[in-house]
């Protein structure tokens, strides 16, 4: 006769066994999980604009996810195996910062399609790749407001203050002082404006009295409203 207690136990143990996953499964997972992981290399390529591109990053990208369905598949075959992975990771710390947000979405993406393909649900992660890139596109393409320039002018004198501002508002659309910075040679304005006519208004005010220099700088921040 078989007590409660041994049928617990073997319940219990039977948690312990190892189940044998095929080198073909294995095969299976890991080519899905590089396909789809060159894919987000190809798009992370063709989509980001910062100024020094980082290759290795976009390396660690399918390097990851294959990673990461390895470790999944593993996880599946064994209880043991799992536990003793848990606390491997869990001593594992990351101390290299990402600065850019986009790129963290796209480490995400790439974790994410390495669990979903070492669970065995790869169709749901082409689904996945389908849907972002679609919804990456489709945001890139919305058009979003230009962030101000910043007018920087330096004059000999202030007796030309008025025809200064009258210049600067007369091709800007919007226009704000930043700054004024009075020494006792010269003055300098800074502006934060909004203007289609760069040349124009560069020229007209190099052509005002006392001007020793004007500049007019761009950046690719966030546009503030």
């Amino acid at each position: 006769m078989i007590s409660i207690n041994d049928v617990l136990k073997k319940s219990f143990l039977s948690g312990f066994e190892s189940s044998d996953i095929s080198t073909t499964t294995l095969i299976m997972v890991l080519a899905l999980t590089g396909l789809i992981a060159v894919y987000i290399f190809f798009l992370y390529r063709v989509m980001t604009r910062k100024t020094f591109y980082s290759k290795t990053f976009n390396i660690s990208l399918v390097g990851v996810a294959v990673i990461t369905a390895a470790i999944i598949v593993t996880i599946q075959s064994s209880l043991v195996v799992s536990l003793g992975m848990v606390g491997a990771l869990s001593i594992i710390r990351f101390r290299t910062a990402i600065k850019e947000p986009l790129d963290l979405m796209y480490l995400f993406w790439s974790i994410s399609t390495g669990i979903i393909c070492g669970a065995g649900l790869g169709k749901f992660a082409v689904v996945l790749a389908g849907a972002m890139t679609v919804l990456i596109v489709v945001l890139d393409k919305l058009p979003v407001s230009k962030s101000p320039k910043i007018l920087i002018i330096n004059s000999a004198s202030t007796e030309n203050e008025k025809e200064i501002f009258e210049t600067v508002k007369k091709y800007s659309r919007y226009a704000n002082v930043k700054a004024r910075n009075i020494t006792q040679k010269s003055v300098d304005y800074t502006f934060e404006i909004r203007t289609a006519k760069d040349s124009e208004l560069l020229s007209e005010i190099r052509k005002l009295s006392d001007i020793t220099s004007v500049s007019l700088l761009s950046h690719d921040g966030e546009a503030t409203f």
